[in-house]
């Protein structure tokens, strides 16, 4: 009567069988599942036994003891179990059979031997635990016994007839494999059971079988053995040792093992090597690990994808987390990204690359903003404004120039995601100060590049503020690259200017370029005055075209991507500094001649410049520091990002060729430097002989020393000597 009401404890199980998923595994159903509460993937065995002999229902009990108590990384791990009067049920991770892994893997081309070479290394070891520390035999090994995890990892299972090597204590003697399947036959070696070779003889003859069918398919017979087919050359003597007929002299498991992992064996290879670092990882010294994480970038190429992405990626991120493994772990951390779906970089990934920002270690922030393009589609604007940006912009400020440039060139990715207030005010403010005050020719260049890359995200109101002033500040900047994204500036942007802006303020600044020192910067101005000349006289002769040229004047921010038509006027100046940026004397920026005879080693030769309905590109700015000669040495501590003088974007007057915006414009509290303008005859002249700010300055002290000195002797001489007992008044 209780038994009616006694529930089934199948249904109260944690797991769950997944629909249309189970495969014959021996005597066993092969089902894929999941854990009710979690949906974790795992795998599930089941045995029924109304539908099993008795020697089966016998086999598969004893494999269901086994698993309990039989615990290695290369043996399938055991999770759960469920044995009932009508079935049993074996819980384990989530596997598939050897075998139809290597169908599966054969149909995209194939197994490389590094991924079986591991493979072996795995099962051969697990192998090697059975015999030599449990004193245990498998009596069942082959292709059938051995299963594949999500990482590529082979795992030794098909436990149904594993016995002591004395035999059971208790009598009790599990059937053979070939009188449960008689066609197994032909995996038995051919001494008789009771002969006087090894213990582990039939064991590592079946090794040999199992190492046949994985590079030759199903074995149809015992004398194909013999042939060795497409088994690799240096692993041919070690087989031929698992299968020799005489079974003393075949290996140990772990002998075998040793033979392979021989200086050219089979088993020597940069993949099992890394497995076995990652298998000792947190007992490693921290130098070691550097030194890994290092090598592995250069191997990563050549590993299977599943390894990569399960069993690499896991520790990179525990050695990001918990071994401050730093800046080292990124490279390795963005090719094993390439591997992953958009959700899982998500969650994997995305978590880590926001931490990373925060860190204040200087080779891990540059090593982020140098590899941004990998992984800045998969961050959302939320995260960018939030959490990234404001830990960048301290780039901006930071004493080192190579993050400084960096940080500029980061802005080009950055900027499709920014919010109004980041890019039209704090982005704004930054490239101002950088402009005006940088010392870095290269980088002062690099930021005009990048407002003209930019300019179509900025909001109208920005526009009109920012770009006239900021490309007019850069015609007259010494150094002759950015001079020349100056001019360049003006005509990336050129639909973006009113006629009457054009008429007053651009070409009166181009004009004066004419005349400048280097022949490229004057060629890109002629071009460019050209350019803009062509708008005027179109409007000229039919004023209705007004509306036309003038339709992006007033254009709302574009979408990322719409500018793509002009998108490559600078890239080349924007890319290439990072290897080449350079100190040099400051005075050596005011010298006009450059590697290659000016700026022609900054920008490659000009193309035909705009009309005045066309958007593309006057020509391609290339490096700006060519001619630089010392590399720059990464400087000591970081500047705060706030800065004396330095105010929001929206109270700054970026036109300052206005009536008084000199007062509230950032540009105009800064000097300009070495203008001809404003230089007095002799600075001039020191200047062009390339000497250095600090020469230039302690000759003009000299100088004022001498006038002051000379003005003292004429006063004394106008008063004449002072009479004794006179009064000094003066």
């Amino acid at each position: 009567m209780w038994s009616f009401f006694a529930r089934d404890p199948v249904k109260d199980f944690a797991y769950e069988l997944l629909p249309d998923s189970q495969e014959k595994s021996g005597i066993w159903t092969l089902h894929r599942g999941k854990r009710k509460t979690t949906g974790e993937p795992v795998s599930v065995f089941v045995y029924e036994v109304a539908q099993g002999t008795e020697q089966q229902t016998q086999l598969a009990k004893a494999a269901f003891k086994r698993m309990k108590t039989l615990r290695h990384p290369n043996i399938l791990a055991y999770v759960d179990g469920l044995e009932t009067e009508k079935s049993l049920y074996l819980v384990t991770e989530q596997v598939t059979p050897l075998a139809v892994h290597l169908k599966a893997r054969a149909e995209k081309g194939g197994v490389g031997e590094l991924e079986i070479s591991w493979g072996l290394h795995q099962i051969v070891k697990a192998l090697s635990f059975l015999i030599n520390d449990c004193h245990l035999l498998h009596n069942n090994l082959g292709i059938w016994a051995v299963f594949v995890d999500r990482a590529g990892e082979w795992k030794l299972g098909a436990l149904d007839h594993v016995v002591p090597e004395q035999g059971d204590p208790s009598g009790v003697s599990l059937p053979a494999p070939k009188a449960v399947y008689p066609d197994m036959e032909k995996y038995d070696p051919p001494e008789m059971s009771n002969s006087s070779g090894e213990k582990w003889a039939g064991e590592v003859w079946r090794l040999g079988c199992l190492i046949w069918e994985v590079f030759n398919g199903p074995l149809p017979r015992t004398s194909s053995l013999r042939s060795l087919g497409k088994i690799p050359k240096v692993l041919v003597p070690h087989y031929c040792e698992l299968v020799g007929a005489n079974p003393r002299t075949r290996p140990n498991p772990a002998r075998f093992l040793q033979n392979c992992r021989a200086p050219g064996g089979f088993l020597s290879n940069s993949f099992v090597e890394s497995n076995l670092f990652l298998e000792e990882i947190q007992i490693k010294e921290p130098a070691e690990k550097q030194q890994f994480f290092q090598d592995l970038s250069d191997n990563l190429d050549s590993f299977p994808e599943d390894f990569c992405k399960h069993k690499v990626l896991p520790q990179l991120l525990t050695a990001f987390e918990f071994g401050n493994a730093g800046a080292v772990v990124l490279t390795p951390l963005f090719k094993v990204g390439k591997f992953l779906s958009a959700e899982e970089y998500q969650q994997k990934i995305i978590p880590v690359i926001v931490k990373m920002f925060s860190s204040t270690d200087r080779a891990m922030r540059i090593r982020l903003l140098q590899q941004m393009e990998q992984f800045i589609q998969y961050l959302n604007e939320a995260a960018v404004n939030s959490q990234i940006f404001p830990h960048v912009v301290h780039g901006f400020t930071d004493t080192n120039p190579a993050i400084r440039e960096q940080t500029v060139k980061s802005m080009l990715l950055l900027a499709p995601k920014l919010n109004e207030t980041n890019l039209n005010q704090e982005l704004m403010r930054h490239f101002a100060r950088l402009q005006a005050r940088d010392e870095q020719g290269p980088i002062r260049c690099n930021t005009t590049v990048c407002l003209g890359k930019i300019a179509s995200y900025l909001n109208a109101g920005t526009r009109q503020r920012v770009l006239i002033s900021a490309f007019s500040r850069a015609t007259k900047d010494p150094f002759p690259a950015s001079r020349s994204a100056g001019v360049l500036g003006f005509a990336a942007t050129h639909n973006y200017y009113s006629v009457t802006e054009i008429a007053a303020r651009i070409l009166p600044t181009l004009c004066a370029v004419t005349v400048d020192p280097d022949k490229s910067v004057r060629d890109q101005a002629f071009k460019a005055i050209k350019s803009f000349l062509s708008k005027l006289e179109t409007v000229s002769e039919d004023p209705s075209k007004l509306a036309e040229i003038e339709k992006d004047v007033a254009s709302c921010a574009q979408p990322a991507g719409a500018s793509s038509s002009w998108a490559g006027w600078a890239v080349t100046g924007m890319s290439s500094l990072t290897s080449k940026l350079i100190r040099n004397a400051p005075g050596t920026e005011g010298v006009t001649g450059t590697e290659g005879g000016g700026p022609a080693a900054n920008a490659t030769s000009p193309t035909t410049p705009p009309s005045a309905s066309d958007g593309a590109p006057f020509s391609s700015l290339t490096q700006a520091s060519r001619s630089s000669t010392s590399m720059v040495k990464e400087g000591q501590g970081q500047s705060s990002a706030g800065e004396e003088g330095v105010r929001l974007a929206s109270e700054y007057n970026w036109d300052s060729t206005t009536k008084g915006a000199s007062q509230n414009d950032l540009f105009a509290s800064v000097s300009q430097r070495n203008t001809a303008t404003t230089m007095s005859l002799t600075f001039w002249f020191y200047f062009h002989l390339g000497l250095s700010k600090a020469e230039l300055s302690k000759k003009k002290r000299e100088e004022r020393r001498k006038e002051l000195e000379a003005k003292r002797a004429e006063r004394k001489a106008a008063k004449g000597p002072l009479k004794l007992g006179a009064r000094k008044l003066d």
